[in-house]
């Protein structure tokens, strides 16, 4: 959802040759989870990690997930459920790689295939807070 850098041409590209996509990070390296829906808790990822930094979640991602984090409790599902959900929608990923940290955070994340398909109205209240097809936030 924040980085759609994939639809500009690798989608399709993979769907020419007849080959799946496997989606690396699908939950933003947590920015797509509950966990940044306040801010950066101390200890966590944005505070330790080479490849996410606190300046990472900035007030702008923080609005846009708690939005998205909305349309998640619309359906009974976490932020991290409607991010994976969201991935696997198109066909042409056959794959998400996510980085569970836990047994608990892995089972979270599979009850992710259990939840409905998204609607049309959904993928259309997601958009806004989405990045724009083609790039990343």
């Amino acid at each position: 959802m924040f980085d759609r850098s994939p639809e500009g041409g690798v989608l399709e590209a993979a769907a020419t040759a007849g080959a799946g996509v496997a989606v690396f990070s699908p939950l933003a390296q947590g920015r797509l989870t509950d966990r940044y829906l306040n801010g950066v808790p101390e200890g966590s990822r944005a505070t330790r990690s080479a490849y996410l930094s606190a300046d990472d979640v900035t007030d702008d991602l923080t609005a846009r997930a708690r939005a998205l984090n909305e349309v998640a409790a619309g359906r009974g599902q976490t932020l991290a459920q409607l991010a994976l959900r969201w991935v696997l929608r198109d066909e042409r990923v056959t794959t998400a790689i996510i980085g569970a940290s836990s047994v608990a955070q892995l089972e979270a994340n599979l009850q992710a295939l259990a939840g409905p398909d998204l609607t049309a109205d959904e993928i259309a209240a997601i958009e806004p807070h989405a990045a724009a097809a083609g790039s990343s936030l």
